[in-house]
């Protein structure tokens, strides 16, 4: 398994990725897909994208970007995306990991999840396990796709 920056010819792959996670409707607030023009766009507008790779394939990513701007512009912001027949092997946790170097190198002070579905228990365990803290849960504030609500929880991780 290699971990490293993403590159061009990595974002079909990467496409293909995101998109599984949007179609599963459990997990990223996005409701459109990426095609091959916005998937490019999307992904060369991040601050950071990393890609980790098995046997020169595209297993996982992550994308790193600023939560907001000017004086809250220090906060970083990111989303992981697994292939699902890859779940289960840590990749998550390496893409994680590797998100808050990236992000330290970059002179971020701070990563901040906004939008972690209660029910993504998985991914709660990993970021509990890493150091995230939870600061708060938004009652109902992630529509499923099969249209019920669930809370959503804030974290961070000071770099």
């Amino acid at each position: 398994m290699e971990l490293r920056k993403y590159n061009e010819d990595d974002v079909l792959a990467m496409i293909q990725i995101w998109n599984e996670v949007v179609e599963e409707g459990v997990a990223f607030p996005q409701v459109d897909y990426l095609d091959e023009e916005s998937g490019h766009i999307f992904f060369k507008e991040q601050s950071y994208c990393g890609v980790a790779t098995d046997q020169g394939k595209v297993v996982g990513l992550y994308i790193l970007h600023p939560n907001n701007i000017g004086r809250c512009g220090h906060i970083a912001n990111a989303s992981y995306a697994v292939k699902s027949d890859c779940r289960g092997q840590h990749i998550g946790e390496k893409l994680v990991s590797d998100c808050l170097v990236q992000a330290k190198k970059l002179g971020f002070k701070l990563l901040q999840f906004n939008a972690v579905v209660e029910n993504n228990v998985h991914a709660r365990h990993l970021y509990e396990r890493l150091g995230f803290v939870q600061i708060g849960t938004v009652p109902h504030g992630f529509c499923m796709k099969d249209g019920s609500y669930q809370n959503i929880c804030l974290y961070y991780y000071e770099l």
